[in-house]
């Protein structure tokens, strides 16, 4: 018979799911993991099998908390304008409001481009899906937000605004005043 798990699965991934953001999947140790989860090393593999199925559930537990939620409250809005400028904005509070002295975390996804996603054909369609899910939402809410536009505008300018998003994330890491500046930019493209 089987050990009965004595801990909370959903608040374990989002534990180690801050420690992949912070430190990308490579720098994260086993060690950092038990010390965020608060589960040894046989709790974590018998649950999730590996640090990368671990690692597999943080970048599911990102996309339906962080990521999926962001987007809903794009294409769900009423006034698309107000919900680009409200995007805009809370995605620079973001990146402003995060101490210096803390790691600045961008996003998970993007920040996995230049390590895992770079070899690992999973993670790179996880970046890519989130990528062009952005796209779409954009061209969504844009197209809303100036009907008489031509589709091809509409994709050139949610391109754009892909770009500032993806840019402006990683950037946050090194230079988060720049990264607002980037923003800034977006928010006046808005209209």
């Amino acid at each position: 018979m089987g050990r009965t798990q004595a801990f909370d699965t959903a608040t374990a991934v989002a534990a180690a799911r801050d420690v992949f953001w912070d430190k990308g999947f490579e720098a994260a140790s086993l060690a950092d993991l038990e010390q965020a989860t608060g589960l040894n090393r046989s709790s974590l593999y018998r649950t999730f099998e590996s640090k990368r199925g671990l690692y597999d559930a943080a970048v599911a537990d990102y996309l339906d908390t962080v990521i999926a939620p962001r987007l809903a409250r794009l294409r769900g809005a009423d006034d698309p304008v107000a919900a680009l400028r409200d995007y805009w904005a809370t995605l620079s509070a973001f990146i402003t409001t995060t101490p210096a002295s803390s790691p600045r975390r961008g996003c998970l996804l993007l920040n996995s481009a230049s390590g895992i996603a770079g070899r690992d054909e999973r993670q790179r369609a996880v970046v890519d899906d989130y990528r062009a899910a952005l796209q779409q939402t954009f061209e969504t809410v844009l197209g809303r937000a100036d009907a008489g536009a031509p589709a091809h505008e509409v994709e050139r300018r949610a391109r754009l605004f892909v770009a500032i998003t993806a840019s402006s994330l990683l950037l946050s890491r090194v230079n988060p005043r720049e990264a607002a500046a980037l923003i800034e930019t977006a928010t006046a493209a808005v209209g």
